[in-house]
């Protein structure tokens, strides 16, 4: 049945048979069936990654009533890489090296690749439920700025369908200006499946928006945020974020490494600062 559901799909790919509604329903049904028999047959520790990748699909997005640019496509497949490519750092449990640990349980580590560079690892428990943080750092990541000092401003430049965005960031100055202004254009992935939400983003161009007079144009990703509800603790939310930046200019990389370590802890902690203003003004 799988492979004629993918005939079913590349169907629908050509441009002359994109606006045929009845047929795109027919193979949405169809994937979700054989989406829905994988995941009864799947098992292992690694199922909640699994399941993700499932529902992370180019297909499933070419599937939406509105059909998308050529540029709209290539911007999708890139956030879809990001996603990928960070759950499969993130799998790989060798040869990850603590930077840091705090009293409260929040550590950082850390691990060089190949064809990346040095990537950090954020694993921390926030005091609220995944739809709470969910909703902060993606429903309201324009107000990012708002609590989190180590960004200046974000700015969504262009949203595709429901899982997309392209978005323009500012870094706020370091202490002492160690790291100049830098600032970056993203491509961003959120999706959901079940009760495990992913947040994936990498660099990318957007014509709108060339560099910045006053800023070094840096690079992030592949990069991710994993949000899961901490076991048996529904109201506790388990946060990992993979971080991986690239600052260009001419900075030592002991630096660097210190400062990104330092912004994921220093994270952690204002995202739980404004996780309680909210809540508290909400009673």
């Amino acid at each position: 049945m799988l492979p004629a559901t993918f005939k079913l799909c590349a169907a629908i790919s050509y441009r002359h048979l994109r606006n045929m509604t009845g047929l795109r329903r027919q193979a949405t049904v169809a994937i979700s069936q054989e989406l829905s028999k994988l995941a009864c047959r799947s098992a292992g520790p690694g199922l909640w990654i699994n399941q993700v990748r499932r529902s992370s699909t180019l297909l499933s997005s070419r599937l939406e009533e509105k059909p998308f640019s050529e540029m709209e496509m290539s911007y999708i497949k890139q956030g879809e890489e990001a996603l990928q490519k960070s759950l499969s750092i993130l799998e790989d449990q060798d040869g990850w090296k603590t930077e840091t640990v705090v009293g409260n349980g929040d550590k950082v580590l850390s691990k060089v690749l190949p064809d990346v560079g040095k990537v950090f690892r954020l694993e921390v428990v926030v005091d609220q439920p995944l739809d709470t943080v969910y909703s902060e750092l993606v429903d309201n990541m324009e107000q990012m700025g708002d609590w989190n000092p180590s960004v200046k401003e974000v700015k969504i430049l262009q949203k595709i369908g429901k899982d997309t965005v392209i978005t323009h960031e500012k870094a706020a100055a370091t202490p002492g200006n160690i790291v100049g202004p830098r600032d970056f254009v993203s491509v961003r992935c959120s999706k959901r499946r079940g009760s495990t939400c992913v947040l994936a983003g990498m660099s990318t161009k957007y014509g709108a928006m060339p560099e910045q007079e006053g800023f070094v144009r840096a690079e992030n990703g592949p990069t991710c945020m994993i949000l899961r509800p901490l076991p048996g603790r529904p109201s506790q939310t388990k946060l990992t974020w993979l971080l991986s930046l690239d600052l260009k200019g001419w900075l030592p990389k002991t630096i660097i490494n210190q400062v990104l370590s330092q912004t994921q802890v220093d994270f952690a902690n204002h995202l739980r600062e404004r996780l309680a203003q909210t809540a508290a003004g909400s009673c």
